[in-house]
């Protein structure tokens, strides 16, 4: 599906290609650095070799760049300097407009072929060909010897490699100019001292002088007043003299050693690049060993073919798919690269002594019963999951299916020209017949996972369940692409499936702006999790990047295991032309805060050009001491697997520089699996079995409930015109209160009275005793209204 979607992008072309006119101000400079020598950067028509030689502050060359499927690889002229590669269509456009720049400093080099090369930095990634593999190694030595000095140049503390002044000057003249400007400063210094003293005793002198003098009495005071005033100015003038005195001293010895370090600095750069040089040679030397070998024996195949399919890879993002790159504005970092062996389990009871302390024991722990580390095989939500719960009630299967109404977006976004971004009324053709709130409380739909969780003994097993939860709430955006509704403030959706699931959840909807939703989950099965979150988003014209802030809370009854973890960025690509798709990318840091265990997940951004399975998740499960127990594999649309891990090592240094981690665990055990859709899934807006429940009309409700919201009733049943004038009503009766509000915090401002603002009806801002956070949390009341069928306290939002 990504790929056929993001073909139909090209559409957005001619946006890009105008906000790319704007010229970048890190490559503006370029032109000033060094005259190109060679005449058109050498080489032939096609792409010959580089403009300047390997170990040069400036490196330039034509390269063949991928840009498209339809364009395939492009002639483009690129520029390497202060450590920033920088491309543009032709050599005269580098004194205007640059048409991409990626940073070395944080970039990883990679290698496919004889001929190419492959340049990642987050989000960003340059698939580059060569003419010959002679030409590549050139521009690879040049690359890594630019990315170790823009690393240097980091580590001493530089802001950004790009903001350097152009190097022009050989490393000499950089040393001693500086020094140069310093030494007159201190003679100014040392002449301004000389001046002071002889101004001051001339002062002193004429002052004596005039006492001398017959005058008038009262003369006389003035002039001893005066008298005294010049000793003060020559105190504090001798004291200053000898500070300067101190500091001309400091100056000079301390300039003396800074030279003396700034040479030793520069001739350890000399021969690190010498080295770099060195290693890039021989790695040349080794891939073409490599790829020249005859082929491995069974054994060593299988083990290569499983460390392929669970390594890690850096992140090549979504950047090529057309000739303008795509930028991301949050750049992941960098996971531990791990590779997994899987290891003959016999072998192993065998030598016991190979397992490494990370694995606290023999394999024969890793029996844990199939009904607790094994997902559960369910190919349907209504399928009962505890014996001590009462039947499931008979719930709804299928809500009307999705209207074909057709949306001219150019009609919509014309009335938008010249109106503030948050009066704009967007139709609800972009939505789908559910609110925020109750997309939030789908993450419950593998509340399971934490029930198994609760019987886990070890904190580590536990994790792996914690983490399993963590990935599957993705799993319904897959096919997600429309927006749910934005809730009222004040608005608030409960799930009560305490007699048939074991757990009761409530959200509200507790600021506008931003809008923040607060979140609380209470399960008899022995767990609690509550959130706060707060949805932060970017266009970027192709795409549109959401960011979920807040911190998710889990916390179990028994044990006392508190974890805690954030969301990862959900981007929504081909917003303006071409079919929508949805990826997730980022990093998730879970902490047991009791324990300090923790798992670290990477969500791979998908990528045309990557060998690994699409929307891949990887991850390793460690203790307080840092050591792994296990690691975590699989995808956040279908299923998570975990593997024991027996014994680790160190492998081989990757291309990037950073040194691989070979772990042999045992065979992998599926810890979760997504349910199937439902039948005609796509014309329900590809809800799940739960999701289809969310929005059915539910008795004893707060008033305030989502499922009580008038314009998401009339689109769910069809009837779009409708609810798209009731959205109008529903959101102009907000901006209203809002407006008296506003005019009551004046009234009181003027009055002098203090003026509370906004309060949650059900929750309550207090300071996260872990993270430190200011959030919201349940203060209770809500069970019991309802118990009651009290709603007194609850405003008048539909």
């Amino acid at each position: 599906m990504g790929k056929a979607a993001a073909l139909c992008g090209g559409g957005t072309r001619g946006l890009v290609s105008l906000l790319s006119a704007v010229p970048c101000l890190a490559c503006h400079e370029l032109p000033a650095m060094s005259a190109e020598p060679g005449g058109r950067g050498g080489g032939g028509p096609a792409g010959g070799a580089p403009a300047a030689p390997p170990g040069s502050d400036t490196y330039k060359g034509w390269l063949f760049k991928w840009t498209n499927y339809l364009k395939g690889y492009q002639r483009r002229w690129f520029v390497l300097s202060n450590g920033l590669l920088s491309y543009y269509r032709t050599q005269a456009e580098m004194a205007h407009t640059c048409r991409g720049t990626i940073n070395l400093s944080t970039a990883h080099i990679d290698t496919e072929d004889s001929c190419n090369i492959v340049l990642s930095n987050g989000g960003r990634t340059y698939h580059l060909k060569a003419n010959s593999e002679v030409e590549r190694q050139r521009w690879v030595t040049a690359l890594e010897l630019a990315k170790a000095k823009a690393i240097r140049m980091r580590n001493n503390q530089s802001d950004d490699s790009g903001d350097e002044e152009p190097a022009s000057q050989s490393d000499k003249s950089e040393l001693h100019g500086p020094l140069k400007t310093l030494s007159s400063k201190l003679e100014d210094l040392s002449t301004c001292n000389e001046l002071i003293a002889k101004h001051g005793a001339a002062l002193q002198r004429s002052l004596s002088e005039l006492e001398n003098l017959r005058l008038p009495a009262d003369s006389g005071e003035k002039i001893k007043a005066v008298n005294e005033r010049a000793t003060l100015f020559r105190i504090t003038s001798n004291a200053m003299i000898n500070a300067c005195r101190d500091f001309l001293d400091l100056a000079e010895s301390h300039s003396r050693k800074w030279q003396r370090l700034l040479q030793h600095e520069r001739e350890q750069r000399i021969r690190l690049e010498e080295t770099i040089e060195q290693l890039a040679k021989q790695h040349n030397s080794l891939e073409r060993a490599c790829r020249g070998a005859p082929g491995l024996a069974t054994g060593t195949a299988s083990s290569a073919s499983a460390a392929k399919a669970g390594s890690v890879q850096s992140a090549k993002g979504e950047a090529s798919d057309e000739d303008e790159e795509t930028e991301y504005f949050d750049a992941m970092e960098d996971a531990p690269a791990f590779i997994t062996v899987t290891a003959d389990p016999k072998h192993h009871r065998r030598s016991g002594s190979n397992l490494s302390g990370a694995s606290e024991g023999h394999p024969e722990d890793w029996n844990l019963e199939d009904s607790v580390f094994e997902s559960s095989n369910q190919s349907s939500y209504n399928e009962s999951t505890g014996k001590d719960l009462l039947p499931r009630k008979r719930r709804r299967t299928r809500i009307p299916d999705k209207p074909n109404y057709s949306l001219n977006l150019w009609s919509i976004m014309k009335n938008c020209i010249g109106k503030e971004l948050s009066k704009i009324p967007m139709p609800v053709n972009f939505n789908e017949p559910l609110s925020m709130l109750q997309r939030l409380t789908e993450d419950l739909e593998y509340h399971e996972l934490l029930d198994k969780a609760v019987k886990c003994e070890s904190s580590t097993e536990q994790m792996c369940f914690v983490a399993a939860f963590s990935v599957s709430s993705y799993s319904t955006t897959v096919h997600r692409t429309a927006k749910p509704f934005n809730p009222l403030l004040g608005e608030t959706f409960e799930l009560d499936r305490l007699e048939e699931l074991g757990f009761r959840s409530l959200c509200e909807q507790v600021s506008h702006h931003p809008p923040a939703a607060a979140h609380h989950v209470y399960s008899r099965r022995g767990w609690t999790l509550w959130q706060e979150i707060t949805i932060a988003s970017k266009f970027r014209g192709k795409y549109l990047s959401i960011m979920p802030l807040g911190a998710i809370h889990l916390e179990f009854h028994s044990s006392g295991n508190h974890y805690v973890w954030r969301k990862v960025t959900s981007t929504v690509h081909n917003i303006i032309v071409g079919k929508l798709w949805i990826d997730q990318s980022g990093e998730i840091e879970i902490v047991n805060h009791k324990s300090k265990d923790k798992c670290q997940l990477k969500f791979t951004p998908y990528s045309y050009f990557s060998r690994d399975v699409p929307r891949k998740v990887t991850g390793v499960v460690s203790d307080a001491d840092g050591k792994a127990h296990y690691v975590m594999s699989g995808t956040w649309d279908e299923k998570m697997e975990c593997s024991k891990i027996l014994h680790s090592s160190h492998g081989s240094t990757s291309t990037e520089g950073k040194q691989k981690t070979v772990y042999q665990t045992l065979s992998p055990k599926v810890l979760w699996r997504k349910y199937p859709l439902p039948d005609n899934a796509e014309n329900m807006y590809f809800f799940s079995e739960l999701a289809l429940t969310l929005n059915e009309p539910e008795e004893r409700v707060a008033p305030t409930d989502s499922r009580l919201r008038p314009d998401q009733r009339l689109m769910e049943s069809g009837r779009w015109d409708e609810a798209n004038v009731e959205k109008q009503r529903l959101e102009e009766k907000q901006r209203a209160v809002r407006r008296r509000r506003e005019a009551e915090a004046v009234e009181a401002m003027e009055e002098g009275k203090d003026y509370e603002g906004y309060l949650p009806l059900w929750f309550e801002r207090k300071v996260d005793a872990v993270t430190g956070e200011l959030i919201c949390v349940y203060k209770g009341g809500y069970w019991e209204a309802k118990d009651k069928q009290d709603w007194s306290v609850c405003p008048d939002i539909f």
